[in-house]
């Protein structure tokens, strides 16, 4: 509806649900379940899907979080496509008030291992603050238990492009000593 609004053409827009994929120019992309909630005003409570995403190419597979808590959804996830090469994961906003909406940075990690990732970045920190945790923390949290499990741990900067061949190029902990 809103793509819409901002007058995107409807032949343009694809709607899915979980486990729906699209081919696009050699380019699987497959819509997964996450948890969380959705609402833009005060009557669409859950009116809309939230959703993971994964992509497919030839040679690579990549899984993007989008917000979600934690849970069985992961593992699922991995049941269907086998392990990913890089897996972007939720790793901040986090608080016990609302534990099944965003992961605490080590159940970001632990979601990794059960997607079988290889390579795993941080995302949805330092943006905003939405929780009463520091802007680091979830960076420096995600970091620790990340390298103790054996992942290599990609941080590039923020807008860098990466090379996810050379994705351990992109290890330098930048944030840490920015106040």
């Amino acid at each position: 509806n809103h793509l819409q609004r901002w007058d995107i053409a409807a032949d343009k827009i694809t709607n899915m649900a979980w486990w729906e994929e699209i081919e696009l120019d050699g380019l699987t992309i497959g819509c997964t379940p996450a948890r969380h909630y959705s609402r833009r005003s005060l009557n669409d409570q859950d009116a809309t899907l939230w959703a993971s995403w994964v992509f497919k190419s030839g040679s690579l597979q990549i899984f993007e979080s989008g917000d979600t808590g934690y849970g069985n959804h992961f593992q699922q996830i991995h049941e269907r496509y086998g392990d990913f090469d890089f897996a972007l994961l939720d790793c901040a906003q986090y608080d016990s008030r609302w534990p099944d909406v965003h992961m605490f940075p080590e159940e970001a990690v632990q979601a990794a291992a059960s997607l079988g990732a290889r390579t795993v970045m941080p995302i949805h920190w330092g943006a905003f603050k939405l929780a009463d945790h520091p802007w680091d923390d979830p960076a420096l949290r995600f970091t620790k238990a990340g390298e103790a499990s054996g992942l290599t741990v990609a941080t590039p900067l923020i807008g860098e492009t990466m090379k996810l061949k050379n994705a351990s190029g992109y290890q330098q902990r930048w944030w840490q000593g920015i106040q």
